[in-house]
């Protein structure tokens, strides 16, 4: 690693995390979701109508790099068909079940030891992420013993814009109290991760994508 680079912000999906499949905990978070909308339906069909509304939503958010705030997720895009004064009060609970009903998110191979030895070394370390949810990653870096190591945590959820837009790497390498150009990027998204990196002036972005997912991808001069 060069030595003017100060400060490494990690990705979540597919980076630092990875998603499993558990029937019983992704049915239980289906189940809980029901219960605080109030909806006798089936929960594994209402939560099939959730993940098509989801899609809508989230062509909406890349087309606008914004992400909704919880309360407007849940009563403008996934449950428009609810009254929204009981539903947005519920939004920061319904969303982190809606993520629990996709599965159990847990830290990649080695992904502790990475963290553990880039603090020995002096790095100042971070998160930029594009998720929903307020509720989800404060819980799991204190459950995971991670809420030390990482001095900016910005999340879209948070910040109401998403990668690439540069403003979030600005802010998170603000945050940090780092200078862009001292600080690098590791993602797995060419369009997010280099376009959003290189536009802020992040000295470093490091793709960490196999070499058939690469193989798809479509190289140019924005993402190279």
């Amino acid at each position: 690693m060069p030595h003017n680079i100060e400060a490494i912000f990690l990705d979540l999906g597919n980076t630092l995390r990875i998603l499993l499949k558990d029937p019983d905990h992704q049915a239980a978070a289906r189940q809980k979701i029901v219960e605080l909308v109030g909806t006798d339906e089936d929960p594994e069909a209402f939560c099939e109508k959730l993940n098509a509304r989801y899609k809508t939503y989230r062509k909406w958010a890349f087309e606008h790099l914004t992400e909704a705030p919880e309360s407007e997720l849940w009563t403008r895009w996934l449950t428009p068909d609810f009254p929204a004064e009981k539903i947005a009060p519920l939004g920061a609970e319904l969303t982190y079940q809606f993520r629990q009903s996709m599965g159990r998110r847990v830290v990649v191979d080695h992904g502790r030891e990475v963290v553990d030895q880039l603090s020995m070394r002096g790095y100042t370390l971070g998160i930029i992420s594009n998720l929903i949810g307020t509720r989800e990653i404060p819980e799991w870096l204190q459950a995971e013993g991670f809420a030390s190591y990482f001095k900016s945590v910005l999340l879209s959820s948070m910040f109401g814009k998403r990668k690439p837009d540069p403003a979030i790497y600005f802010e998170a390498a603000r945050l940090a109290g780092v200078a862009p150009a001292s600080c690098a990027y590791v993602g797995d998204n060419l369009k997010r991760d280099v376009t959003g990196t290189r536009q802020a002036g992040f000295g470093m972005v490091i793709i960490m994508i196999s070499p058939e997912k690469l193989a798809e991808e479509t190289i140019t001069d924005e993402n190279r």
